[in-house]
């Protein structure tokens, strides 16, 4: 699929597929920012949102990396729409990136935390662990 908004979103909607969500991965990870190296975070958060995204996705600068916390903040006062946070996230960070709408995890539920790696069940359940704790501390929203 072309990553071109209008055509995405064209297509989206010639097909009746209207419920189908897209997500908008801005400042994404494993590309040039030498176009939008002028734009904050916020502000090309609030373009996606303009351009009818249905939601918002920080990453850090490569896989594995984390997002900025502080900006997963400012973005999420500036939007209406879902933020995401799609890097980065492990058992250890997770409270961090509480005020996120979602979490996208991969890396971390994989053998020694590398990406190619097999899924390993006990990171998952040690993960799913310190959400349910922290979803009833005071670190959660």
């Amino acid at each position: 699929m072309d990553a071109c908004a209008g055509s995405l979103l064209r297509y989206r909607k010639n097909i009746g597929a209207q419920n189908i969500l897209v997500f908008t991965d801005i400042k994404k990870k494993h590309s040039s920012h030498e176009i939008t190296a002028d734009l904050s975070t916020s502000e090309t958060a609030k373009a996606a949102e303009f351009f009818s995204s249905d939601g918002i996705i920080l990453t850090g600068s490569a896989t594995g990396v984390a997002a900025d916390p502080y900006e997963l903040n400012t973005v999420k006062q500036e939007v209406k729409s879902p933020v995401l946070v799609g890097s980065g996230i492990t058992a250890n960070n997770v409270h961090l990136f509480a005020k996120a709408s979602g979490l996208i995890v991969g890396s971390h539920f994989k053998e020694n935390g590398i990406w190619s790696g097999n899924l390993c069940p006990q990171r998952v359940n040690d993960f799913m662990n310190k959400i349910h704790d922290l979803k009833g501390s005071s670190l959660w929203p």
